[in-house]
């Protein structure tokens, strides 16, 4: 609404936060849908949590993946989401019905998804240590991307603004422009520091609207280029960027890097804490820092597609940064006027009068003749934000907002009655899966004649040289002692055999519930076991030997006995507590007694 307005007034960049939007569990990564009525949010808990972005309230919630979700791409009509988790995994969902259309299992962990701008059959997926992979949905196929160097497999990709141009980047900094559909070069350049020192490529991004892409490199600078001139230069070109962007104080590395809606303003999020940096891209300068809470690590940054409002995410939390609104009722109406404070209002005569009498007759001019003609207000003009520079009309199939069900506090169970085909007829193990909200999963018949939910396909994808011991950047590094994360689960090794744990109490000899070994027989369970089996083949009844006189004491423990058996002996009796006190000899006093002045 009014979305033409937005860029006629002042500065088109957030400038302060407005709020957090809590998902229960820690957010990982976000992405907007093609108009930014949507945001999806990845959990470490496999859920994927969709906002309507208008009302800030959650419209959706699939829980997609058993680990952590590390990547999200919106497809263009907003009706499909296709997400990867750090189990290697890459799922397909349907937003509206929250049901999984397929999966494909990766060798390598999965650094980033990416739907086509314009066809929803193809991915883009890039491995960990593998060549960026193009995955067509429709026959669940693959094709291996060619890199520049086979040794080199470190390689980010990402499309161009509708899909016609693949842009990969290596660890030596060399850039490869594919043609999407033939996998043939078009272009290539190297991206250097000084005179031949080349840097290592982290990630492309491309705006929305224009033709130009930033490369975030290892060296802490952004650059700016323009397509148009990448393709001109051809192969082996030399092209000259447009912006160089960083920060020459600080020299802060930037975790992730993206475009404005229009395309007019760049963001960069550092690596070392939650600060966003926004520069403008036709100028380069600096023109805002946004810090959000101290000591809080960035996770991902997200600039909404239309409004200038900024979504990042740090500490499992997702926080908005928008522009202050500043609230002008003067703008209403022309004749409206700001009081300080109440006025007595004097009604004119003629104010409330249906015809003012007092009026003059003004002339009919053409201004007022063309009053009479008939307005057009069914036919809906299409909204300039939402459609692209070669399109006419709106995506009239997408999905922008989602239904809500009703919260219901007191449901009656079942009010209308049982559906009179699935009345009396359990469901089958081929139905459909239902979470209730215990967490348990029922089955249940399709109650509107609708065929039942048949199980995700899962495609295994096959990648030669590819390492499948790889872990996740999120998890921490492979063979690294220094990481802080912690693998979950049991220690390898202890299933099945008894080891010494911190968290398990060690036994002693003489422990209730535990068998004792050989010196301990003659008190213990077994020595008495076998004494009633020696009374009973005696003849005599061993329920009554109670009536017998005590046994003589057994010899002492030595002091370092004393000291690891837990029922030991009192100090000062040198008597084992565990056997009765006979008439004749006196009780040992319950506290050390303090001695006597001489």
């Amino acid at each position: 609404m009014n979305l033409e307005l937005l860029e006629s007034f002042g500065q088109n960049y957030p400038e302060e936060a407005d709020g957090t939007l809590d998902c229960i569990s820690m957010a990982l990564t976000c992405t907007f849908n093609r108009w930014g009525t949507l945001l999806a949010v990845g959990c470490n808990d496999g859920r994927i949590v969709i906002w309507d972005f208008l009302t800030r309230g959650i419209a959706k919630i699939i829980s997609a993946h058993i680990h952590p979700v590390c990547s999200l791409s919106w497809s263009r009509d907003g009706h499909k989401l296709v997400s990867a988790s750090t189990d290697n995994i890459v799922s397909l969902w349907d937003v509206l019905t929250g049901d999984c259309d397929q999966r494909f299992r990766f060798p390598s962990p999965i650094l980033k998804l990416q739907f086509h701008p314009r066809d929803q059959d193809k991915v883009l997926v890039c491995p960990m240590k593998s060549a960026p992979v193009l995955l067509t949905l429709s026959d669940s196929k693959h094709v291996v991307l060619p890199v520049d160097d086979d040794s080199d497999l470190n390689v980010v990709a990402a499309f161009d603004r509708r899909g016609e141009y693949i842009y990969t980047g290596n660890a030596k900094g060399k850039i490869l422009v594919l043609n999407t559909n033939t996998q043939d070069l078009v272009a290539s350049f190297r991206v250097t520091t000084g005179t031949s020192n080349t840097t290592a490529i982290k990630s492309i991004e491309f705006a929305r609207k224009g033709s130009c892409f930033l490369i975030n490199t290892a060296d802490r600078i952004i650059r700016v280029y323009d397509g148009r001139e990448i393709l001109t230069c051809g192969r082996d070109g030399e092209p000259e960027p447009m912006q160089k962007l960083q920060d020459l104080v600080n020299r802060t590395p930037w975790k992730r890097c993206c475009f404005s809606g229009d395309g007019e303003y760049i963001v960069a999020g550092s690596a070392r804490q939650h600060a966003l940096y926004i520069w403008e891209k036709s100028i380069g300068n600096l023109v805002k820092i946004l810090h959000g809470t101290r000591g809080e690590l960035l996770l991902d940054v997200a600039w909404h597609p239309v409004r200038p409002i900024i979504a990042s995410i740090s500490s499992g939390v997702v926080s908005i940064w928008a522009q202050n609104q500043v609230e002008n009722w003067s703008a209403f109406a022309p004749d409206f006027k700001e009081l300080d404070e109440n006025v007595e209002y004097e009604e004119r005569e003629s104010e409330f009068d249906i015809e003012d009498e007092d009026k003059s007759e003004p002339e009919q001019t053409g201004a007022d003749a063309a009053e009479d003609e008939e307005v057009d207000v069914t036919t809906v003009d299409p909204i300039v934000a939402f459609c692209s520079s070669d399109e006419e009309l709106e995506d009239y199939k997408a999905l922008l907002y989602l239904p809500i069900a009703p919260e219901v506090e007191d449901p009656e169970e079942n009010p209308f009655g049982p559906p009179p085909d699935a009345a009396g007829q359990p469901a089958s193990a081929e139905d459909g899966t239902v979470h209730t909200g215990s967490g348990d999963k029922k089955r249940q018949p399709s109650l509107d004649g609708a065929p039942p939910k048949k199980k995700a396909r899962t495609t295994t994808i096959e990648l030669q040289g590819v390492p499948s011991d790889e872990v996740h950047p999120l998890l921490g590094v492979k063979g690294d002692g220094k990481s802080k994360k912690k693998t979950a689960g049991r220690p390898k090794g202890s299933k099945g055999k008894e080891k010494d744990s911190a968290f398990r109490p060690k036994l002693y000899k003489g422990d209730r519930g535990y068998p004792l070994d050989g010196a301990g027989m003659g008190v213990g369970m077994k020595g008495r076991a076998q004494a009633e089996s020696s009374l009973a083949a005696s003849g005599k009844d061993p329920d009554r030997t109670h009536h017998q006189p005590p046994a003589p004491h057994p010899p002492l423990p030595s002091p370092a006995q004393q000291k690891l058996h837990p029922l030991a002996a009192c100090p000062l009796t040198k008597t084992p507590a565990h056997f009765p006190q006979t008439a004749s000899e006196p009780a040992p006093p319950q506290l050390p007694l303090k001695p006597k002045a001489l």
